[in-house]
């Protein structure tokens, strides 16, 4: 298996673009779409399949991590205005990006409407050999999203306490 996308629901589309190219650099593959409930195409017919029937439609956009993994965000007609985070659901609470540039991905979070959830901390402070680095931030919606500065197999590696 490969990861291939995230898929992202969003308050206002023209915010979260501009939020998720400028303050984290991903690339827009596809801007924003209006998609209306249909039953003629065959892209109407998986929408109401997967939404259900009175979805409303939505609008839509596809954006892309430098190593190609995809964000394909929704912002529905019908939609509370913020995520709010319950710790106590199951479910997906988080996505996580790999930046060599902490300060400025947390400036740009900040500037663009975003917040920092956390200072940022390193897995192993007691060993200077070990730098792995993380930090918890929300993109003005709500979403949660985590910055690593090492891959997942470097963070994860070695001993953790």
């Amino acid at each position: 298996m490969k990861m291939n996308h995230v898929g992202l629901m969003v308050g206002d589309m023209d915010k979260a673009v501009e939020f998720y190219t400028k303050a984290l650099g991903l690339r827009v593959v596809m801007g924003n779409t209006k998609v209306q409930e249909e039953r003629k195409t065959a892209i109407g017919r998986m929408c109401v399949a997967v939404f259900g029937e009175g979805f409303k439609g939505f609008n839509i956009a596809h954006l892309v991590t430098t190593d190609g993994i995809g964000v394909e965000m929704f912002e529905m007609i019908d939609r509370q205005q913020r995520h709010e985070v319950d710790f106590t659901r199951l479910g997906i609470f988080h996505f996580c990006l790999q930046t060599d540039d902490f300060e400025g991905a947390i400036a740009r979070t900040e500037q663009y409407g975003g917040k920092v959830r956390m200072d940022i901390m390193r897995y192993h402070p007691e060993d200077d050999s070990k730098l792995a680095q993380m930090v918890y931030l929300e993109d003005p919606f709500g979403n949660l999203f985590e910055l690593y500065s090492h891959s997942y197999e470097e963070t994860y590696s070695t001993d953790y306490e």
